[in-house]
């Protein structure tokens, strides 16, 4: 059961396997492709149905991970399945994965929550080990197709909570009365004059150390143990920043 993984009460299922590699990822265990649980989509639907008492009309379920659309030619049926059983889908996903799968299952979804990491395409390659490119494409994406998608942002100190790079976001994403085009990171092109219409919800997480433990039981350094948590005054701040470009801001 999440509270934090879309609208109202969720039954979240963590897949296995993620093309990232996040310093702060609070679930190492699901980076590997191998291993995991191998699980029926048969015993998702019935598990989703069994609660869907609890989900009220906002709830529903959501495929996270790892980095769930790894495996979307596996949830594209299933997704099907639990929406004829009147059930609400949402894919948190980091968008750094393409292909015609993963196009279907998006398409499928009733809400994307698309998790951008960095926006300065050096900082995510150092975070990520991985270029931030195809994520905004997969944004674009969804802004083009109409697909309603929440913008969730992990502010850690010291890696993404410099303002430059906060206002860089706002800009590609948003909309500020003095955006200049030309000083966006990729020149302008493409990007909507007003804004993303399609975000509904812009998120910000605060880092957290909860996945330490995991490293040290798979005997891996936890590269970030010297990072700080938020300060209720970081977290203002960057709310303040990304106020002056969306209308839709909350820290979760």
């Amino acid at each position: 059961m999440g509270t934090y993984d879309g609208p109202g009460i969720r039954l979240v299922v963590f897949l296995q396997g993620c093309p990232f590699k996040c310093l702060y990822c609070a679930n190492p265990d699901t980076i590997a492709f191998e291993g995991g649980t191998p699980t029926e989509a048969s015993g998702i639907v019935a598990m989703a149905v069994s609660q869907k008492p609890f989900f009220g009309k906002r709830g529903g379920v959501t495929f996270s991970g790892g980095e769930p659309t790894a495996q979307a030619e596996a949830l594209v049926p299933l997704v099907k399945e639990l929406h004829e059983n009147g059930i609400h889908v949402c894919i948190d996903t980091n968008g750094g994965i393409w292909n015609s799968h993963v196009e279907g299952l998006l398409s499928l979804a009733d809400l994307v929550l698309l998790d951008v990491k960095q926006i300065n395409p050096e900082k995510h390659l150092a975070l990520t080990g991985r270029s931030n490119s195809q994520t905004l494409k997969t944004a674009q994406w969804l802004e083009e197709h109409g697909k309603p998608f929440w913008l969730r942002y992990v502010l850690v100190p010291g890696i993404s909570d410099a303002e430059e790079d906060i206002r860089a976001l706002g800009e590609h994403f948003g909309h500020s009365d003095s955006f200049d085009p030309a000083s966006a990171t990729d020149g302008g092109n493409n990007l909507p004059s007003e804004g993303y219409k399609m975000i509904q919800r812009v998120e910000i997480l605060p880092y957290h150390t909860l996945g330490v433990n995991k490293y040290e039981s798979l005997g891996q350094e936890y590269r970030l143990k010297d990072t700080p948590l938020n300060t209720k005054e970081q977290l203002d701040r960057a709310k303040r920043l990304f106020d002056e470009y969306f209308g839709c801001v909350v820290i979760n």
